[in-house]
C-alpha cells in the first residue's frame, strides 16, 4: 500500500495521525495478508515526507484504522506508544490537516488520547478547538487537555465552556465551569451566555445572582446584553436595569440597546424610547431595535415615525430596516405605504436583497395582491427556503391550494429540501383540497423522516390537517403520539373538535389541559374553546372564561374579544356583546362581522344593516364574511330588497366576489319570503354549479311553505350531491307527512335506512345552578321526569283553554291523534322549558338551546307559555334566536 501526494507540500506529523482513518480498514488489510499476526508494511514516498522522520512511516505501518482496536496485538500497541512518546508534534497544522481533522476528527482524537500521553503537552490546542464541530470531538479534546494537565487552565476551561454551549451541551459546560477555581467576569459571562444561548433562562438568572454573591467579581457591560434577553418578566428586567444604573453602564450602546429590546418585548415601548433618546449615539442596530420594538408592541405609527427620522437624518437604510417596515405595512393593511416602501427599495438597490424580497412577498400576500407577490418571486435571482415557504404559504392562506402545491413541486425540482414550515403549509393545502389519500401520504413522509417525534410544529400541523379533514380519530392519535405536547398542540385539537361540532369533547379537552402543571392557557386557547361554549349556550362557563381572560389582560385582544362577542351574542346577551364591541379594537372586519352576525341571528336585520354602514364610515373594508353575515341578517328579517341590493353591489363596489355560501344566502332569502319560483330561477342562472347547501336551502323553504313539487326537485339533486346527509331525508319526509302522503314518507325512510342513515336525535339543554341539563325527545331518564310530565300536562290544559290546537303535521308517524299529541308534548324543548319553570324563580328568564330547528307546533306552544307564565323564554335553535315574550316571538313567525 502506497500513500502519495500530488502537491509539493510535505506531510506534517499531525496530518499523519489524521490520515490514518482514511487507510484501508483492518479487515481489508488482513484480507491482503491472510494469517499475518502483524499489519503489513506501508511505504511512504521520500518526496512526500520529511527525511529522517521515522514516526510517520511507522504510524502508517501500524495503522490506527483497526489495528489499534481492542483486538490489536499488545506488542504492536507498545510500538505505537513508543513512537508517540518519541515524536515531535509541535509543527503547525497544514490546510489539508485541518480539513481532515474536520472529516475524521473523532477517530483521530480517540486514538490520539489513547496513545499520546506525554506528547499531548506539545500539541497546538488552538487548532484542535477549531476542529471541534461535535460534542464527541470536543469531549476528546477535553480528555486530551486533562491528560496534558491544562484542563483547569483559565483560558482553556473557558474555551471549553463556550464550545460546549455552542454545541448545545449545557450540562458539560456547567461541569467544566464548576471546576474552574478562580473565575473572573469573562468566565461568568461565558456561562451566562451559554445558558441564554440554549434558552435556559431561569438558570441564566440564577447564575447572575451567583456571580453577584461573589465578593471579588462584578458584572461588566458584557454581562447585561445576554441576561436582559433572558428576562421572562418585566420585574426581572427592571431589576437588572437598576444594576445597569448602579454600575454606570447605561451609556454603553450595547447595554442600552439590550434595554430597549427588553422593554419593547414586554410592551413598554415608551420606556424603551426614553432610553433610546438618552443614548450617546445610535448605530444601525439601535434604530432597528426601536422600530422592531414599536412594531411588536403594536405602535405602528411610532415605528414609521422613527423610520422617517432615519431618512431625515440621512442614515443609510439597510435590509433589516426595510424588512421590518414592510412587515408593519402588512400588519396595518396599508397597501399605499407598502408600495411606496417598495419603490424606496428599488431606488436604493435593496430589492435584490433576498430578505427584502421575502418581506415583499409576504406583504403583498397579506394585501391579497397575489400578482405583485408572484412578480417579486419571478424577478428574484436567488431563492432560499424562506422564499419558497413564503410563496407557498401566501397561496395557501389565500385559499389557492392547487397553486401552492404546484410551487411545492417546483421547489422539489429545484433540489430545495422542505422544512417544518413547508410541511405546515403543505398539510393545510391538502386539508383544503380534501385530499385524504395525499394527506395520509404526507403523514407517512413525516413519520419516515422521524420529524413528528423531533419537531412539535410538524406534529401540530398533522393534528390540524386531520381535524380540518374531519378525521378526528386520526387527529387524536397523532396528538397522542407527540412526544411533547405544548399549548399549541392542545389548542389545535380543541379547535378541531369545536369546529367539527363536538363542543362537549372540546371543553373536556380544555379541562384536561388545565390539569397539566406545565401548561398555561393563552390567546389561542381562548379562541379555540370559546366557540365551543358559545355552541352549547353555556353562558356561566363562558363568563368564567371571560374572567380568566381579564386576568391575562386579553379582553382587548381583537380575536379573543371577537370570540367573547360571539359567545354573548349566541347566549342571548346582546347588551353585553355590544359593550365588548365598544372596547375591542375595530380596525379590521373581524370584530364587525361578529356583531353584525349576532344581531342577524336575533332577527334584528335593520340593526345589522346600520352596523354595516357604521363599519363603512369608519373606513373598514368589508370582506366575504361581512357580506355573508349581512345577507343572513337580511334573510332572517325578510329584508328581500336590501339583500338583493347588497348581493349585486358586493363585487361591483367592494371587490368581493360571491362564493357558494353567498348564493346559498340568496336562495334562503327568497325561500323564507315564499318566493320559491324566484329562488329556483336564481339557482338556474348561477354562474357556478350549485352545491348541496344551495339545494338544501330550497328544500328547507319548500318544507316551510308546503311546496311538494319544489321539494322533490331539490331532493333529487341533494340525494346525488350529498346522499349521506340524513337531514335532507327528514325534510322531504316532513313535506310528505304534512300532506298525508305516507307512502312517500315510507319510501324516503326506506331509502335512508338502505344507505345506513339514521335521524339525528333532537335534544335541548338548559343551564341552571352551574349545571347543564340535557333533555332528549320522549326521554324519562331525568330524576325530575315525573314532576316535569305532570307540569307539562297542566300547561297543555291551560293552553287549550286559550285556543291552542296541536299541529299534527309535525308528526311523521301515521298514528292516532292522541298519540301524535303525546309525541308533540314530549319534544325536547318543551321538557327543557318545563324543567326551567320548576327550578327557577317566577317571572325569571329561561334560556334554552336546541340542536335542531324548532318545530312549528313547539314555536306556537312556547309563545303561549311565555304569556301564561309571564316569562321571557329565549330559545336558540340551529338557525337563529327566538325571544318569546307576552305571547309573541321576536322572529315574527318568520324563521
Amino acid at each position: 500500500m502506497k500513500i502519495g501526494r500530488t502537491t509539493s507540500q510535505s506531510f506534517d506529523n499531525i496530518l499523519i495521525f489524521v490520515c490514518i482513518p482514511a487507510i484501508q480498514t483492518a479487515r481489508e488489510i488482513e484480507k491482503e495478508n491472510p494469517g499475518s499476526g502483524e499489519p503489513p508494511q506501508a511505504t511512504l514516498s521520500p518526496a512526500n515526507h520529511h527525511t529522517g522522520d521515522p514516526i510517520s512511516g511507522n504510524l502508517l505501518t501500524y495503522s490506527f484504522s483497526g489495528w489499534m482496536d481492542g483486538w490489536m496485538p499488545e506488542k504492536n500497541k507498545e510500538k505505537c506508544r513508543s513512537i508517540c512518546r518519541g515524536g515531535n508534534f509541535s509543527k503547525p497544522l497544514s490546510s489539508s490537516s485541518f480539513y481532515l481533522i474536520h472529516s475524521h476528527g473523532v477517530r483521530y482524537l480517540s486514538n490520539l488520547v489513547n496513545f499520546a500521553d506525554e506528547t499531548s503537552r506539545q500539541i497546538n490546542f488552538e487548532h484542535l478547538f477549531n476542529a471541534c464541530t461535535t460534542s464527541e470531538v470536543t469531549r476528546r479534546v477535553h480528555a486530551l487537555l486533562i491528560v496534558s494537565g491544562k484542563a483547569l487552565s483559565f483560558f482553556y476551561a473557558t474555551r471549553l465552556v463556550n464550545k460546549y454551549s455552542f454545541l448545545g451541551n449545557v450540562s458539560l459546560a456547567r461541569d467544566t465551569f464548576d471546576q474552574i477555581s478562580r473565575k473572573d467576569s469573562y468566565t461568568w459571562n461565558s456561562m451566562i451566555s451559554a445558558y441564554v444561548r440554549n434558552s435556559h433562562f431561569d438558570e441564566a438568572i440564577k447564575c447572575v445572582f451567583e456571580m453577584l454573591s461573589s465578593t471579588d467579581v462584578r458584572p461588566d457591560f458584557y454581562t447585561f446584553p445576554p441576561i436582559l434577553k433572558a428576562c421572562k418578566s418585566l420585574c426581572d428586567g427592571a431589576l437588572f436595569h437598576c444594576w445597569v444604573l448602579k454600575l454606570g453602564f447605561e451609556c454603553d450602546v450595547f447595554v442600552a440597546a439590550s434595554l430597549v429590546h427588553m422593554y419593547c418585548r414586554f410592551g413598554f415601548s415608551s420606556r424603551a424610547y426614553t432610553i433610546f433618546r438618552n443614548m450617546p449615539y445610535w448605530d444601525m442596530g439601535c434604530w432597528n431595535s426601536m422600530i422592531s420594538g414599536f412594531c411588536q408592541s403594536g405602535n405602528h405609527k411610532k415605528a414609521l415615525a422613527v423610520f422617517d427620522e432615519m431618512i431625515l437624518r440621512g442614515i443609510a437604510i439597510n435590509a433589516v430596516t426595510v424588512s421590518t417596515i414592510l412587515a408593519i405595512c402588512a400588519q396595518t393593511n396599508d397597501s399605499l405605504c407598502g408600495m411606496l416602501i417598495h419603490l424606496f427599495t428599488i431606488k436604493h438597490g435593496l430589492e435584490s436583497n433576498i430578505f427584502v424580497s421575502n418581506a415583499l412577498i409576504n406583504m403583498y400576500a397579506k394585501f391579497g395582491y397575489m400578482d405583485c407577490a408572484r412578480n417579486v418571486f419571478d424577478q428574484m435571482g436567488v431563492r432560499d427556503l424562506v422564499t419558497w415557504n413564503s410563496i407557498i404559504a401566501a397561496y395557501e392562506q389565500r385559499c389557492c391550494p392547487q397553486v401552492a402545491l404546484a410551487f411545492f413541486h417546483e421547489m422539489k425540482s429545484n433540489k430545495v429540501q422542505p422544512d417544518s414550515l413547508t410541511l405546515v403549509s403543505l398539510s393545510s393545502c391538502l386539508a383544503q383540497t380534501r385530499d385524504i389519500l395525499r394527506s395520509k401520504s404526507i403523514h407517512g413522509f413525516v413519520i419516515r423522516r422521524c420529524w413528528i417525534t423531533k419537531d412539535t410544529i410538524i406534529g401540530n400541523s398533522i393534528v390540524d390537517m386531520y381535524a380540518k379533514l374531519g378525521i378526528l380519530d386520526s387527529a387524536r392519535r397523532a396528538f397522542e403520539q407527540l412526544p411533547f405536547k405544548d399549548v399549541i398542540s392542545w389548542n389545535t385539537l380543541i379547535a378541531g373538535y369545536a369546529q367539527n361540532g363536538f363542543a362537549s369533547e372540546a371543553i373536556n379537552l380544555y379541562r384536561a389541559m388545565k390539569e397539566k402543571d406545565n401548561l398555561k392557557p393563552n390567546q389561542g386557547t381562548w379562541v379555540s374553546v370559546l366557540p365551543a361554549y358559545a355552541h352549547l349556550g353555556a353562558l356561566r362557563d363562558g363568563i368564567r372564561i371571560h374572567c380568566l381572560v381579564l386576568k391575562q389582560n386579553l379582553d382587548v385582544d381583537m380575536y379573543v374579544g371577537t370570540c367573547l362577542i360571539d359567545l354573548y351574542g349566541k347566549c342571548g346577551r346582546l347588551r353585553e356583546a355590544m359593550l365588548l364591541f365598544r372596547e375591542v379594537p375595530r380596525e379590521t372586519s373581524v370584530t364587525w362581522n361578529a356583531v353584525i352576525s349576532c344581531h342577524g341571528l336575533h332577527g334584528l336585520g335593520q340593526t345589522s344593516v346600520r352596523l354595516f354602514h357604521d363599519m363603512l364610515r369608519e373606513r373598514v373594508n368589508p370582506d366575504e364574511v361581512t357580506f355573508l353575515s349581512l345577507l343572513t341578517a337580511c334573510s332572517h328579517s325578510g329584508l328581500v330588497d336590501e339583500g338583493k341590493r347588497y348581493f349585486h353591489t358586493m363585487e361591483q363596489e367592494y371587490g368581493v366576489k360571491p362564493t357558494l355560501k353567498h348564493y346559498g344566502c340568496m336562495v334562503d332569502l327568497f325561500g323564507r319570503a315564499g318566493l320559491l319560483e324566484e329562488a329556483y330561477k336564481f339557482i338556474e342562472t348561477m354562474p357556478v354549479r350549485p352545491d348541496s347547501s344551495i339545494w338544501g336551502a330550497l328544500l328547507g323553504a319548500s318544507r316551510v311553505h308546503g311546496n311538494v313539487e319544489m321539494g322533490q326537485k331539490a331532493s333529487c339533486q341533494l340525494f346525488e350531491l350529498d346522499r349521506e346527509n340524513v337531514g335532507y331525508y327528514v325534510l322531504l319526509s316532513n313535506i310528505y307527512a304534512n300532506f298525508g302522503r305516507w307512502e312517500g314518507v315510507d319510501t324516503v325512510r326506506s331509502l335512508a335506512r338502505d344507505r345506513g342513515l339514521w335521524k339525528t336525535p333532537g335534544w335541548s339543554s338548559v343551564e341552571l345552578n352551574n349545571e347543564l341539563e340535557v333533555f332528549y325527545s320522549g326521554s324519562r331518564s331525568h330524576p325530575q321526569s315525573e314532576d316535569i310530565y305532570k307540569e307539562l300536562a297542566l300547561l297543555n290544559s291551560k293552553l287549550k283553554s286559550l285556543g291552542y290546537i296541536p299541529d299534527y303535521s309535525f308528526v311523521l308517524q301515521d298514528v292516532e291523534d292522541d298519540e301524535k299529541e303525546n309525541i308533540l308534548s314530549s319534544h325536547s324543548e318543551r321538557l327543557a322549558i318545563v324543567y326551567g319553570i320548576l327550578n327557577t324563580p317566577p317571572k325569571s328568564t329561561i334560556r334554552i338551546y336546541k340542536n335542531l330547528r324548532v318545530c312549528g307546533d313547539c314555536h306556537n306552544v312556547t309563545k303561549l307559555i311565555s304569556k301564561v307564565m309571564e316569562r321571557e323564554i329565549i330559545v336558540r335553535d340551529s338557525n337563529r334566536f327566538h325571544h318569546f315574550r307576552d305571547g309573541f316571538c321576536s322572529c315574527g313567525d318568520y324563521w
